[in-house]
């Protein structure tokens, strides 16, 4: 199975298009946004194209419908735009390896307040707007980059999954960036 994920859209329809597209040419079998969906924060500067209400409606028409997690920015206003559930802080996701991936934003669970796991498991989650994909004690952590306002200076990004290897990859292109396996 292969599966896109992508986080922290912040409200930028250029961003969400880019990851619809990259989406369609990844040919993923599922996809999840891993939250920071519509709202910029009012940490952040105005993302390019800023339109909650497009970015909305373009998830909304996705297919596949996203799989998605609440991020610090996002709200039950927002809930009321959307299609599909977005309020849960986390999901499980059972690999094809036996793992268990624990599906988060990265404000309540990261790599320094680690979720309940097993060895081995994988932490995934965006928040931070910096790629990365790692060994942390005895588990793995995984992060998509933002698709909308990256940091440290990196490019805009989203991620694939698939069989047991995570590619980081230039939303602009599709470019591999890094890739780490489990």
């Amino acid at each position: 199975m292969k599966i896109l994920f992508a986080s922290d859209i912040h409200g930028s329809a250029y961003a969400c298009r880019k990851v619809l597209e990259r989406l369609e040419a990844e040919k993923a079998d599922r996809f999840f946004l891993l939250g920071d969906l519509l709202y910029h924060g009012p940490r952040n500067p105005l993302p390019q194209e800023h339109n909650p209400q497009e970015v909305a409606r373009m998830l909304n028409q996705c297919n596949p419908a996203p799989l998605c997690v609440r991020g610090n920015c996002d709200a039950e206003i927002d809930q009321m735009l959307l299609s599909f559930p977005m309020m849960a802080d986390y999901a499980l996701l059972p690999l094809e390896d036996g793992r268990c991936a624990f599906v988060t934003h990265g404000h309540l669970f990261s790599t320094d307040n680690p979720p309940p796991h097993q060895p081995g498991d994988v932490l995934i989650n965006g928040h931070f707007h910096v790629y990365c994909g790692k060994a942390v004690e005895d588990f793995h952590y995984v992060n998509p980059g933002s698709a909308a306002l990256p940091k440290e200076n990196q490019e805009k990004s989203y991620m694939v999954y698939e069989s047991g290897v995570f590619t980081i990859k230039a939303l602009e292109d599709g470019r591999e960036l890094m890739s780490y396996r489990l």
